[in-house]
């Protein structure tokens, strides 16, 4: 068995693929390095960082303290990666990856890009939300959307996975069964997200620094989040035609975790059972998601999925008026980015999907 210290040396150990961090030393490359550490079959040789190139990963990450014994943050050289990798994670600011991937692209690499950059099919709607035509509209159509419970088939043969947003992951769980089933109306669909403030990232804009963020409650992006694009997407493949979502994301104190709450109305002959089974059809063999109807706590809360690549999942109906409530509870940075990535990295390869994720959360967090 690998000890501690026996990863992290810039070398693969023997029989694990090769990986590479690219953008390690922020929130999501952290968690990327917090799961790949303990991963049996994968070992990070190249973690890169313009900020902190030659500094020890603990350096920045305290948690890492001796996981990675010879490991250092490095800058950027795709021939290094190239010669060294098998697979590379990007988690870059959106907009970096498009200078990146077409690059790494053609090294026959493959590629788990976490930023915004490939997840929207049609170019026309990434000029729409990101305000500039896409210079790879091919790439576009060759780059897979990394949810594994919708597209496992297609990331198992991909070499481009373009892994989804937090907001539009919780979003699309909370929605998507009854979406398929067509038991709601697909006119009038309303998600709000609650997330926590690791959502911002490791560099604090004025209204996330934690003096401005504690105690909040704020709504943003209230007239259009771009997150809603992909969520957009992923709906109306399931529906089979178009989906319109109204979607609000709030930002709330807490540090990690996101909720998505799905209102919506009841179609002609759906009733509580059919959502029940709606939801059952579609997530009952699924090894990352736990649909939540009894206990201390009938519906989802992030609270208990912190740190894990765990889906609470749940709803509600409410029969006086035809509503109905659809609940996703996630943690942002696993199963929201990081965790995500890993369980698409091992669909790619080949191995168990759960490898170097399935695990409990905490009780208490």
């Amino acid at each position: 068995m690998l000890g501690v210290c026996d990863r992290g040396t810039g070398r693969a150990v023997s029989g694990a693929i090769p990986v590479c961090i690219i953008g390690a030393s922020g929130y999501t490359g952290g968690e990327l390095l917090r799961l790949l550490a303990m991963h049996p079959n994968a070992e990070v040789v190249i973690a890169t960082s313009r900020e902190y190139a030659g500094k020890p990963i603990g350096y920045v990450h305290f948690n890492l303290r001796g996981f990675y014994k010879g490991l250092r943050f490095s800058p950027l050289n795709i021939d290094e990666i190239t010669d060294k990798c098998e697979a590379v994670f990007l988690a870059v600011p959106h907009g970096a990856s498009l200078e990146l991937v077409p690059k790494l692209y053609e090294t026959g690499l493959k590629i788990l890009d976490l930023s915004a950059d490939f997840r929207l099919k049609n170019p026309e709607e990434y000029k729409r939300w990101y305000g500039r035509e896409h210079p790879y509209p091919d790439l576009l159509e060759k780059a897979v959307y990394g949810l594994p419970e919708l597209h496992r088939d297609e990331i198992r043969n991909a070499r481009l996975v373009a892994v989804p947003g937090c907001n539009a992951t919780a979003a699309i769980f909370a929605a998507a069964p009854v979406v398929k089933e067509k038991l709601v109306d697909l006119d009038h669909l309303v998600i709000d997200v609650k997330v926590g403030s690791s959502e911002a990232g490791s560099k604090p804009s004025p209204g996330d620094h934690h003096p401005e963020r504690e105690n909040a409650i704020r709504p943003y992006s209230a007239e259009g989040h771009r997150h809603v694009a992909e969520v957009e997407q992923e709906l109306g493949m399931l529906a089979g035609r178009d989906v319109r979502v109204a979607f609000v994301p709030h930002a709330v104190s807490a540090i990690r975790g996101a909720l998505a709450t799905l209102h919506a109305w009841l179609a002609d002959g759906a009733d509580e059972m059919k959502v029940w089974r709606a939801y059952a059809a579609m997530y009952g063999k699924e090894p990352f998601v736990r649909i939540v109807r009894t206990g201390l706590l009938r519906y989802p809360d992030p609270k208990y999925v912190i740190g894990t690549n765990f889906v609470d999942v749940g709803f509600a109906v409410e029969k006086r008026i035809g509503r109905m409530a659809g609940f996703a509870a996630i943690d942002n940075l696993v199963r929201g980015a990081a965790g995500q990535a890993v369980q698409s990295f091992n669909i790619m390869m080949g191995f168990d999907e759960t490898l170097g994720l399935l695990y409990p959360p905490l009780k208490p967090a």
